[in-house]
C-alpha cells in the first residue's frame, strides 16, 4: 500500500449489494464485476463476523433485500457526491428498508471517500475493508457504528457499494429478524386503524410491548444539508400499546392493555393513524428474552398516511 493511498484512507469519512458502477473512469470488464462484488461482500461478512465472535454474539447472515436497499442508498450518494444516512427522497434507513418490502428492525452505517482512483479486486477489498475496521474502532460514547456492528440481536446484513467517478460509498445495513410480520397495507387515511399480527420466531422471545411512532411526511432535503455529517434515530413522538392483562391487573396508567398475545409467540396490535396530519407511522415490536427485562427493536415497519 503506498503512501497515497494511506493518504486516501485517511480522508474517508464514516457517516453514523449486488454493487453499480457508474461512470467509473476505469477499465473493468462487465463479466469480472459480479465476481468483484461477490468478493468485497464476502470479506466484510468475514470481517463483521470475526468481530462478533471476539465479542461473543452470534453471527449475522447476508441478506439480499437489506443488500439492495444498501446498494440503492449507495449508488444515490455516490452519483449526488453526498455521504448521509437521508436519501435525496428524504427517507431514514429504515424506512428505505420498510418501504422495498422489509418488516425487520435495522441499523444502517455509512462510508465514504471522494478520491479513489482504482477498481481493482484488491484495492477495492483493501479500500472497504479500511472503512469498516475505522467504524469497528470507534470509542465511546461515539461509537454508535461500533455497536450496530455487535448488536447481539442482528441476524443479517447487506452491503451497498458503489463507485461513480472518484467517489467510493459504503453502506452497512444490519437487520434483526426476529418477526414475522403478516402482510398488511402501507399506505392508509388519518384516522384509519389497522391490525398488526405478528409471529415471534425464538420461543425463548417474548413481547414486550408495541409502540406506534409518527413522523411528518419527509421533504427532499438540500444537498448542502446532506453533506453534513449527523446521526439518525426513530421520531420523538410515540404511542405505547401494551399487552392485555387479566383483570383486576392493571398498568400504571389504569389501563388493561390492548395487544393480543398468545403463548405460542403470536400477537395482535390495534394500530389506529391518530393525527389529522399526513405522516409516516413507525410500528415497532419490542421483544425480550424470557430471562431479561431488556428489551430491543424487531420490526420497524412503516406506513405512509395522507
Amino acid at each position: 500500500m503506498t503512501v497515497s493511498r494511506r493518504v486516501f484512507l485517511q480522508s474517508a469519512t464514516a457517516s453514523a449489494g449486488a454493487v453499480l458502477l457508474d461512470h467509473v473512469p476505469f477499465a473493468l470488464a462487465q463479466s469480472d464485476l459480479e465476481k468483484t462484488f461477490e468478493e468485497i461482500r464476502a470479506n466484510l461478512l468475514k470481517m463483521v463476523n470475526e468481530e462478533r465472535a471476539v465479542a461473543n454474539v452470534p453471527p449475522v447472515a447476508m441478506d439480499e433485500l437489506a443488500t439492495k436497499v444498501a446498494t440503492r442508498h449507495a449508488v444515490d450518494m455516490a452519483a449526488a457526491e453526498y455521504a448521509s444516512h437521508w436519501g435525496r427522497d428524504g427517507l431514514k434507513p429504515y424506512q428505505r428498508y420498510s418501504f422495498a418490502g422489509g418488516t425487520d428492525a435495522t441499523q444502517e452505517n455509512v462510508s465514504s471517500a471522494d478520491n479513489t482512483w482504482s477498481t481493482k479486486l484488491e484495492d477495492l477489498i483493501q479500500d472497504t475493508a479500511y472503512f469498516h475496521v475505522r467504524l469497528y474502532q470507534e470509542k465511546p460514547p461515539y461509537d454508535g457504528h461500533r455497536r450496530a456492528i455487535l448488536a447481539p440481536q442482528h441476524t443479517h446484513v447487506g452491503f451497498g457499494l458503489a463507485v461513480d467517478q472518484l467517489r467510493l460509498r459504503l453502506v452497512e445495513l444490519f437487520v434483526a429478524k426476529h418477526v414475522e410480520v403478516d402482510p398488511f397495507r402501507r399506505e392508509a387515511k388519518p384516522g384509519d386503524q389497522i391490525s398488526v399480527v405478528g409471529n415471534i420466531i425464538n420461543r425463548d422471545h417474548v413481547l414486550n410491548n408495541v409502540e406506534v411512532f409518527y413522523e411528518p411526511l419527509p421533504q427532499p432535503p438540500e444537498l448542502s444539508w446532506l453533506r453534513q455529517p449527523r446521526s439518525y434515530s426513530l421520531p420523538n413522538e410515540s404511542r405505547m400499546l401494551w399487552p392485555k392483562l387479566l383483570p383486576p391487573q392493571l398498568y400504571v396508567d389504569r389501563t388493561q392493555g390492548v395487544v393480543d398475545v398468545s403463548t405460542i409467540g403470536l400477537f395482535s396490535a390495534p394500530v389506529r393513524f391518530y393525527k389529522k396530519e399526513p405522516g409516516i407511522y413507525t410500528i415497532v415490536a419490542w421483544i425480550r428474552t424470557k430471562k431479561s427485562e431488556k428489551a430491543f427493536p424487531a420490526t420497524e415497519v412503516c406506513v405512509r398516511v395522507e
